[in-house]
């Protein structure tokens, strides 16, 4: 574990200097995040001055609920995003040798290899309205409940990066990856609706159970609103995904592996 976090680090100095190295394309894509994340904040404000409550949600208990939203996917953009949908582009052209040569675990380094600081910078906005929310909501969560949170916020960030490995590795069949970025982007749309919204056996088999994105950020956010007083089903149902969607993922990369040819076939 320490080998590969000294490599993961080193790839963190690599985006690091080379982001600084064209920090005009830097700042745009952090402003442009911003402002996406100000438009679903002011959405939210403009919806409640003609209502009191959404599904059962108050104002503030949606605001927790879009900032965990935000949270998870910033983590992700930032962390994730760019190696996995770069991996796409790298089966078809061939140049995946590449990751294959290196004396490591190939899902790993290829999955992992570039940062994107905009999306990180931003993590720290999404922080803040969740702290934000929690202020006006008057929770006084704990230091356990803190790292219940956290602990849910990241298998939240588990299961998104598992279904876009997933996603991605179909590549190795399909030869083109095209359209799986707009399709998730419309996915990750219903992580920030609550739970309650969705009705009828189909929306909740597909959202809830079957393709769980609402999980991810309900989940968090219902527990520190409650201060973990649900139900263990309901508190351990995200790391039972995330375990779950993370064995798959690896299962169809390694297949997927299998029928990849290089560039040299």
């Amino acid at each position: 574990m320490l080998h590969y976090f000294r490599i993961w680090l080193a790839s963190v100095r690599y985006s690091i200097v080379r982001t600084m190295m064209f920090r005009g394309d830097f700042l745009v894509w952090s402003l442009v995040e911003l402002f996406w994340m100000t438009v679903n904040l002011l959405l939210i404000n403009v919806i409640y001055r003609h209502t009191d409550s959404i599904a059962g949600w108050d104002k503030y208990e949606m605001i927790l609920l879009v900032g965990t939203s935000m949270l998870i996917q910033r983590f992700l953009m930032g962390f994730f995003w760019s190696s996995i949908f770069e991996m796409g582009r790298n089966v078809r052209t061939g140049a995946f040798d590449f990751f294959l040569a290196q004396p490591g675990n190939i899902m790993f380094m290829a999955t992992t290899r570039k940062l994107d600081p905009d999306g990180l910078i931003n993590s720290v906005v999404a922080a803040g309205v969740v702290l934000y929310a929690v202020n006006q909501l008057g929770l006084q969560p704990g230091p356990l409940d803190v790292l219940l949170y956290a602990f849910m916020v990241g298998c939240g960030l588990v299961i998104h990066y598992s279904i876009l490995v997933l996603s991605i590795s179909l590549v190795f069949w399909l030869t083109s990856a095209q359209g799986v970025e707009g399709t998730y982007f419309t996915l990750t749309e219903f992580s920030r609706l609550p739970r309650e919204a969705f009705k009828g056996f189909v929306s909740q088999a597909l959202f809830v159970w079957l393709l769980p994105v609402v999980v991810v950020s309900n989940a968090p956010a219902r527990a520190l609103i409650d201060r973990f007083e649900l139900s263990w089903a309901w508190t351990l149902g995200p790391f039972l995904f995330a375990a779950a969607w993370f064995g798959l993922a690896v299962f169809v990369f390694h297949r997927g592996l299998r029928r990849y040819t290089s560039a040299s076939s």
